[in-house]
Formats: structure tokens, C-alpha cells, sequence
């Protein structure tokens, strides 16, 4: 094994939460006890988050999971100054049992294509001589040489690149309109108000790799004429803030932001502006109305940001991973990028892989692969194995697809006519257990309660369908409830005055599509197929495998179970309240609920 000269420690939210902050200091302190000088780095986020504590060891990228600061010692005895791995520190595959040596040798990651992500995870992101060493602000440094304006747009459109924030419009269009739009003060913003339940694509990328997205931006505001930037990060998000933060001034001390970039005579500012965490600020005229310091709430369209946005002047707004592949796309070129994925969907996309799966964490892939690839190939299978039932993509506006549209291709529009929605990436995967009537009500619930109010289909309608979900999984449903939401969904989707309200239904009208049967089986039948809605749930004890042990008896909460030692016990439906605390505590199985 050859010699280390680095150590990389994963620094996301998810991995400091874990300890690798303490992680960084024991390794430090190990080092120097023993006589050593090896840099610990502490890098963005590596993406496999339920893993971490992550370490990979430079230069032969052995891949270490779930370190804590007590391993730090044998960590340097055994593998820095012996030679040898730490076995019992490796990640193993949970389909084959097998042990994963290096990073690349993780399925998690060997089966993605990562451009977007590409430094998360391998880079200081406090450090920008080290996004600088990776490549960057290349692009940058291409576009003000030899291009003008007019060229970076045709660059972009010729590219191919859509937005990754969820309606999936043409990049290289939007920055066009605003550059033709009329008027000499133009803004770039950056909308990292991510709000999807499960959702953190856009966090890991600012605290991985915020140059990124500063180069981004600045390639926007030099093809549309802009000189002033900013972006609106949730407040919720304090790392991804310091990190920008910091990044920022670095940016400005080496030149790449304020007067006169590079010599180039090109001028930008940026800023950060903390949002307090509406979801209907990530609609982008309410996160206009936002920065501006008015309340968080969409604006008629059109007239579009990008010719009235921030402040009435023209506006281009991208997400934080659609800015982050344009330094790609400068790179290595517009036909280079098209290259990758489907004809219309072009290049990666970032998912956030949650949910009933064995590999949880981020996943970027190319546009154009399958839902059954990312679930079973890089997502490792359901867990415990069981059975797969439906994958929720899109976030709390998507659509769940069930087990049949697996081999979908994952692209705009194969989504859109299965029901569903690229959305920013949330994927969130169900095994035979979840209930889809409890999960359409789940989503529409969250999304109830961040409608801003402002116009009647959305406030008032998703009140109504919301009120009707909860009736259902309570065992009160009525034979015209079904016909009724599909009704009221369409009315809220046509009606509504921007995408929350436009979208909210989708979970609903998705699963009445392809899990209609759970719907009647609540309504009709008076069961809950996944045994989840408790309403609609009895328990039972089976007397032929009952031993008569009292063990739930003697934790029931109200006393509802009784019986005679060694004898079969008995639940008094009337009092039970389906806690399902005597389903844990039967050894034998012998306590059932239908």
C-alpha cells in the first residue's frame, strides 16, 4: 500500500452531525502525537450520508465509513504506519456482503456520473486555491478571452441545459430574454431556498463546492449584461451560508468578483440573502418579492422576471445545481454536454435518494437512465428485503410511479406523461408497507400548510381535498370522495395562481392513477391494504401460537389485554387504541392486526 498523503474527512451537515468535526481534531492531534504531517482536509459533503463519519485515504482513495474519533489511533497504527486496512471500518455492499476497499469500488458511487458533484467531497471548500487546482473558474476565464455575450447564450442553448429547479425551462432561452430585455440594471439570483421534505441537493453543493456557483452566476450576469447578484439561501442552512460567505471574499480578494474582473472591465457584486424558510419562496417571484423585503408571495404573470423581476428590472433565475453545471459547460464544451443524456434532456441530475432504500444519500446521474437503476443499483435494494411499491420523485409536487414504469426513463418528459415531475430532485422510495392513501394525504398536508394564501384554488381547494384525504384514512370515506378530488385537483391545477398551487395535487391524482384500489379498499372495504391508517386497523391474538405469557398484558397502556397464564390471551376491541405496543413485545408472533 503506498504511502498517504492525505486525508479527506467528509464535512456536510449530515457528517458533522455525526462527529466529524471532533473526528478532525482527533486525527490531528493522533498525527502530531506520532511524529506525522499528513493534512486532514475537511471537504463538502461526500453524498452517502447514513455512512458517515466518511474518510478517504489520498492517494488510493480507501474508503472508510462511520469513523469516530476512537478509531483515530488505530486508524494511523494499522493502516498510516503499518500498511494495512482497517477491515472493519470498510463499507459493505449490502447485496453481496462483500467489502468495498476504495471509493470508487462503492456501488453507491460507481455507478453515478458525477460532473456536478464532482469536487463535493474531494475539495476544501473554504480553500479557493484548491477549486482553482480542481479547474476552476476556467470557464470564466474562457468567457471573458473570447466570447461576448451573445456567444455565452448560443453556448448555453446549444448545450442543451434545462433548469434543475423543477419546471425544467430552457437555460440558454431564459438568459436570452433577459439579455435582450430593455434596461441598463439587470440582477442574476440564485434560488437555493430548498424546501422539499428530504431535499438537500442544493445545500450539499454550497457546502461543497460554493465557487461553483459563484462562477456560474458570474458567466450569467457577463452573457445577459448584469452586475449585481444574489443569492437567497435558507436561513436553516447556516453552514452552506458560512461556506458562500467565505467563499465570496476569497473570490473577491483573488479577483474573480468586483470592478474590472481579471481585466476583463467586467463588474459583479454578489450577495446573500437569508430566506426564513416559506416553501412558496422557492416560486421565483415570491422569492423576488422576498429580497425585496415584502412578504413572500407570488407576483401574476406575466409580466416574467426576465423583464420585470428583483426590483422591477429584467431578472435571470436559476437554481443553485442548474448554475452549478454551466463552469461544466465552459470547460468542456456545449457539444460535450449534449452529448450526455436523452435528446431533450441533456447532462446529469442531482437526487436526493431517501426512503425505504439500503444506500440513502445523493445520487447525480445521467438524464436518461432508469428508475430501477438508481433504486437497485446505486440505492443497494429495499431494505429488509421488501417488497418494492412506489418511488415518490418530484418532491411534495411530484408523482409516485409504481413498480410497473421501473424501467421509465428518467427524463423530463417521460416523467411528466407518467404523472410525475422532475421537480429538484427528491426521490423517495416506498416498500410494501406505506400506505398510498396516507402518503397522498402526507404531501398534501405540507403542502396546505405552505400554500401562501394568496389565491382561492390553492388556499381553499387544498383545504378541501386535504379535509377529504383525512377522512378516508379514518375509516369515513364516502363512495363520491374519489370523483371529487380528481375534481378539485384539476380546478386547483388550472386555476391556481403559481406552481405550488399548480402542482399540489399531483400526488394525489398520481396515486388515484395507479393505486386507485387503496383508495376503494379504504372507502368500501374499510381496510387499510398497508395496515398503516389506524382507523381502519383491529388487533388480534391468535390462541394457537398464543403461550399465555401476559408479556402484552403488561405493557398494553389501557389495559385492553387479558387472559390466564400459560392460557391464550384476549384484546377488547373497545378499549384497544392500536398503539401496537403488544405487537412488539409478542416473541411469537402470536398478536396480529388485519
Amino acid at each position: 500500500m503506498s504511502k498517504v498523503d492525505k486525508i479527506l474527512i467528509c464535512g456536510g451537515t449530515g457528517c458533522i452531525s455525526s462527529g466529524s468535526g471532533k473526528l478532525v481534531n482527533g486525527l490531528r492531534a493522533a498525527l502530531a502525537g506520532a511524529g506525522l504531517e499528513i493534512p486532514v482536509v475537511l471537504t463538502g459533503c461526500h453524498g452517502f450520508c447514513e455512512q458517515g463519519p466518511l474518510v478517504i485515504m489520498e492517494p488510493q482513495g480507501v474508503f472508510y465509513r462511520r469513523v469516530q474519533v476512537e478509531d483515530a489511533e488505530e486508524i494511523i497504527a494499522k493502516h498510516i504506519k503499518g500498511g494495512e486496512v482497517v477491515e472493519r471500518l470498510l463499507y459493505t455492499e449490502p447485496t453481496t456482503g462483500e467489502a468495498a476497499l476504495t471509493y470508487k469500488d462503492v456501488q453507491f458511487y460507481a455507478k453515478q456520473q458525477r460532473m456536478v458533484l464532482k469536487n463535493c467531497g474531494h475539495i476544501d471548500p473554504e480553500n479557493i486555491q484548491e477549486y482553482i487546482a480542481a479547474g476552476g473558474y476556467e470557464g470564466l476565464a474562457k468567457v471573458l478571452k473570447t466570447m461576448n455575450g451573445d456567444q455565452v447564450v448560443e453556448e448555453v442553448k446549444k448545450s442543451g441545459l434545462r433548469g434543475r429547479g423543477g419546471g425544467g425551462f430552457p437555460t440558454g432561452i431564459k438568459w436570452q430574454s433577459t439579455r435582450q430585455a430593455e434596461g441598463t440594471k439587470k440582477y442574476v439570483v440564485c434560488n437555493a431556498d430548498e424546501g422539499d421534505p428530504g431535499a438537500f441537493m442544493d445545500r450539499s453543493v454550497l457546502e461543497g463546492d460554493p465557487h461553483a456557483v459563484i462562477e456560474g452566476m458570474l458567466i450569467c450576469g457577463y452573457a445577459i449584461g448584469a452586475d449585481e447578484g444574489y443569492v437567497y439561501v435558507r436561513a436553516e442552512y447556516p453552514l452552506a451560508i458560512k461556506r458562500l460567505s467565505i467563499a465570496i471574499a476569497q473570490a473577491e480578494e483573488a479577483g474573480y468578483l468586483g470592478e474590472n474582473i481579471r481585466g476583463s472591465g467586467f463588474n459583479f457584486r454578489l450577495k446573500i440573502k437569508a430566506g426564513a424558510g416559506a416553501f412558496v419562496c422557492g416560486e421565483e417571484t415570491a422569492l423576488l418579492n422576498s429580497i425585496e423585503g415584502e412578504r413572500g408571495m407570488p407576483r401574476p404573470r406575466p409580466p416574467f422576471p426576465a423583464f420585470k423581476g428583483l426590483w422591477q428590472k429584467p431578472t435571470t433565475l436559476n437554481n443553485v445545481e442548474t448554475f452549478a453545471n454551466v463552469p461544466v459547460i465552459f470547460r468542456n464544451g456545449a457539444d460535450w454536454y449534449a452529448s450526455l443524456g436523452t435528446e431533450k434532456s441533456k447532462g446529469t441530475k442531482v437526487f436526493a435518494l431517501t426512503g425505504k432504500v439500503n444506500n440513502t444519500g445523493l445520487a447525480e446521474v445521467p438524464m436518461g437512465i432508469t428508475m430501477r437503476q438508481i433504486i437497485f443499483d446505486i440505492g443497494g435494494g429495499i431494505k429488509d428485503g421488501k417488497k418494492f411499491k412506489a418511488v415518490q420523485i418530484g418532491g411534495p409536487s411530484g408523482g409516485c410511479l409504481p413498480e410497473e414504469l421501473l424501467d421509465l426513463s428518467i427524463d423530463y418528459d417521460s416523467l411528466t406523461a407518467a404523472g410525475a415531475m422532475m421537480g429538484s430532485g427528491g426521490l423517495v422510495v416506498m416498500d410494501e408497507t406505506t400506505c398510498m392513501v396516507d402518503l397522498a394525504r402526507f404531501f398534501l398536508n405540507f403542502t396546505q400548510k405552505e400554500s401562501c394564501g394568496k389565491c382561492i384554488p390553492c388556499r381553499e381547494g387544498t383545504k378541501r381535498m386535504l379535509e377529504i384525504l383525512q377522512r378516508i384514512t379514518d375509516g369515513k370515506g364516502q363512495q363520491s370522495d374519489i370523483e371529487t378530488l380528481e375534481r378539485l385537483a384539476k380546478v386547483i391545477k388550472s386555476t391556481s395562481l403559481c406552481g405550488l398551487g399548480q402542482t399540489a395535487p399531483n400526488p394525489v391524482l398520481a396515486t388515484l392513477r395507479y393505486f386507485r384500489h387503496e383508495y376503494v379498499a379504504h372507502i368500501e372495504e374499510g381496510k387499510c391494504p398497508a395496515g398503516v391508517c389506524t382507523a381502519l386497523l383491529s388487533y388480534f391474538i391468535e390462541p394457537e401460537t398464543c403461550k399465555g405469557c401476559g408479556l402484552c398484558a403488561k405493557n398494553c397502556p389501557v389495559g385492553a389485554i387479558t387472559g390466564v397464564v400459560k392460557e391464550p390471551y384476549t384484546i377488547d376491541t373497545a378499549k384497544c387504541i392500536k398503539c401496537g405496543v403488544c405487537i412488539t413485545k409478542c416473541k411469537f408472533g402470536s398478536v396480529q392486526r388485519r
